[in-house]
Order: structure tokens, then sequence, then C-alpha cells
């Protein structure tokens, strides 16, 4: 099943006895509205941040309890995210985990005698080597490079780097500013770095959680080319470099504003707990009785329903893009592709359309009938798959976050 674009058509259709299907209202409205509240926040922040950058999840601190937690890194995959920090989701779902150290274990450091062990084998075998010697060599290399004085870099911390490089050589990666990004952190990061590369490893990355994350960014990404020009490692520019603290759509705005160097980009409470928009309002509505349709009046005309069983499908352009959502009655003829229509505008009398689908989709699809599944039901893959695909698919003028285009819902009029 496609998204709905439009708050006007049915995300889902509930029959049978009356009873049954109202016992199922306030489960169903559970699972829909969270899921697709994160999911689409998720998916805006995929937009913004282009299909380069990485996404990667990191809300399990900041969400409403443990279950929370899990369900939205699920959904936030599906709305576009790369990787979740929520080991038990990677478990559970099979959802791409990532991490970084932490500044606890940095700060628990305070002197190189602290690294057990100190020694590392090379990638291609032979004698294990002193790395916690080699890190401090290369320390000197780059501090003359970078005219800054060795002993500024904290001595705990290349303590912590060259610990953690030796426990996970080949996912070593730095967070640079427990002290001081240009002074310490970078040079030791870049130190312990090129001394794993010696011994045939790759650096994986570093991440930054404080200050003006875009122009710290540049700066870093100057220093590790020149780095890498200066010692001859041709990757050693390109490390990727991530970023936490807070983002929010408006942090993603500004990276892109200033031409920032950044790869990867981890969102939390701005993602997990949707404060742009804290709640989803989805209804469960009756819409026909014994065969005959139910129509809610009220006051209020966004209230109002719309009685009867629809069908609901997906008009496409030449272009592929989808052009509108016709809604009609169950038992009304399917629109064809190639055949001219005549629609309106919900809500807007008198208001007709002319137009010819090239393609034409139905949205709904039965999987649950009699209590058994009579379809298979999509893995998480293949569900993220299909939201970024659906997404994609939109016009420009349908997708963009600000002041985008209404997208039409029309029931046909012949």
């Amino acid at each position: 099943m496609s998204p709905p674009l439009s708050p006007q058509v049915p995300l889902l259709q509930v029959k049978g006895p009356l009873l049954v299907v109202q016992l199922l209202e306030t489960t169903l409205l559970c699972l829909v509205n969270y899921a697709s509240l994160v999911a689409t926040n998720a998916a805006r922040f995929r937009l913004l941040a282009g299909p380069e950058v990485k996404l990667m999840e990191i809300g399990l601190r900041r969400a409403q309890g443990p279950d929370g937690g899990l369900s939205a890194s699920k959904y936030s995959y599906i709305g576009g995210f790369d990787f979740t920090s929520n080991v038990l989701a990677g478990k559970l779902y099979g959802i791409p985990v990532r991490g970084t150290i932490a500044h606890s274990f940095i700060m628990s450091f305070t002197a190189l005698e602290e690294v057990q062990p100190k020694v590392l084998a090379p990638l291609a075998g032979g004698e294990p080597v002193d790395l916690v010697a080699l890190a401090e060599s290369w320390l000197r290399r780059v501090c003359e490079l970078l005219q800054s004085p060795p002993e500024k870099a904290n001595r705990g911390e290349l303590a912590a780097f060259v610990s953690y490089a030796i426990t996970f050589p080949h996912h070593f990666q730095g967070l640079l500013d427990t002290y001081c990004v240009m002074r310490s952190g970078l040079p030791n990061f870049c130190a312990v770095a090129l001394a794993l590369h010696q011994l045939g490893y790759r650096a994986i990355g570093v991440r930054l959680d404080s200050g003006d994350l875009g122009q710290q960014s540049k700066e870093i990404r100057r220093v590790l080319r020149a780095c890498g020009t200066a010692f001859q490692v041709p990757w050693f520019g390109s490390i990727p470099i991530a970023v936490s603290n807070d983002i929010s759509e408006r942090s993603l705005e500004s990276f892109i504003r200033e031409g920032s160097e950044i790869d990867v980009i981890g969102v939390g409470t701005h993602l997990v707990t949707c404060p742009l928009q804290p709640s989803l309002g989805c209804v469960y509505k009756l819409v026909e009785v014994n065969g005959s349709p139910c129509l809610k009046l009220t006051e209020e005309e966004e209230k109002m329903t719309i009685p009867g069983i629809k069908a609901v499908y997906r008009l496409y352009d030449d272009a592929g893009h989808p052009i509108m959502d016709l809604m009609a009655l169950e038992d009304e003829p399917a629109p064809k592709a190639g055949q001219e229509l005549v629609a309106h505008i919900l809500g807007r009398r008198g208001e007709a359309t002319k137009i010819k689908p090239s393609t034409v989709e139905p949205l709904h699809r039965t999987y649950f009938r009699d209590g058994q599944v009579c379809e298979v039901l999509p893995s998480l893959p293949e569900v993220r798959n299909h939201a970024q695909t659906s997404l994609n698919q939109l016009s420009p003028a349908h997708r963009r976050l600000h002041e985008p285009q209404p997208y039409p819902v029309r029931p046909p009029l012949d």
C-alpha cells in the first residue's frame, strides 16, 4: 500500500462485525499514529539532507520509554535514516547499527600508561607493534605539520583513542570535542589513525558534538586533507565527519547554506519526539453499516466524514509523478490508464478537472481476511524501499518542505 498524500484519504479500511471492529479502534490508532508521525518526520530530514549524507537515529535516550525508542528506530529507518544507535533495534529488525566513542570513555583515561594492552598486530600479520609509542611518534609529526605544540594535546585523550583503536582496529573513530578540537582532539585522532594506517588499518570517521558544527567540519576537513597530502595517504582527506548535538531541520538547513563538510548526521530529540508536530491526529470513523452509508455531520467541516466504503487510486503523469489521488466508492468502475476522466476537488463544488493518467495504482490491498493473512507482509527493507520510492516519485512542487503545493484528492464525476 502506498502512503496517502492527503488527510482525506483513508489509510486503513476495516470491515467486520461492528463490535469486533470497534474493539480494534484504540489498538490500530496507537499503532498507526506514532508510526506515521515518526516515519514522516524522518522523511523530512531525509529530504533536507539529500541522498548523499548519511543519517543516524540516536534518540533512545530521549524517546518515551524503551518501547517508544525501539519503535522510533524502526519507523525512522522506514522514513529514510541509514543507521540507528539502538543495538536492540539492530538485533530485532536488522537495521544497520552505528555508534561512536563516548566522552565518558575518553575522560576515564588520564595517562598513556593506562593503556592495556599496548600492542596491535599488523593487518597483514607479523609481530605485534607498540601502538602507544607509534601514535606518540605520529603525534609529533602531525603537530609539526599543524604548527601546534604537542604538549597541548591531552595525553588521556590520546590514551583513550589508542585503547579504542587496539580493541576495534577496523572501526576506529574519534570523538574530537572532549577537550579542544583543534589543539587536542583532532591531532590525537590523526596520530592514531596514521599509526593504524601504518599497520594496514583504516579509520572510519570522526564525530563532533558541540560548537559550530558546520564551520568546524570545514576546518577539520582542511586538516585531514593536509595530513593526507603531507603523509601520502590519499584516503585520509575523505574520512567521514559525523555531527550530533540537538540537530533539527533548521540545523540541516544551516549546514547546507554554509556548505559544510559533514557526511553523517546523528538526530535524536528532534526525530523521535517530533517537536514540530508532537502528535498525529489519525481518526477511526464509521462509514457504512449493513450496506447503508453513514455520514457524520458537524459544525467543524474538517470533522465531517465521507460516507461509503472507498476505493482509492493514485494517478500518475507521463513523467511518473503522482498528480492526484482519486477516491471512489468501492463498487464504482476503476479508472484506466490512458482513459480521460473528469474529477473535482473535495470541498470545492463546481471545480472540475479533466485528466488522462498514464498509470493508475490502487492504493489499498487486502492483507488480512477472516483472521488469516492473505498476502505476505513485506519485510522492513521492502517497506523502507517502497516509502523512499514513493517520496522520490513526488514532483518537486509537492515534495518541498516549505509551502508545498497541496496534493489534490478528487472523486470522479463521470
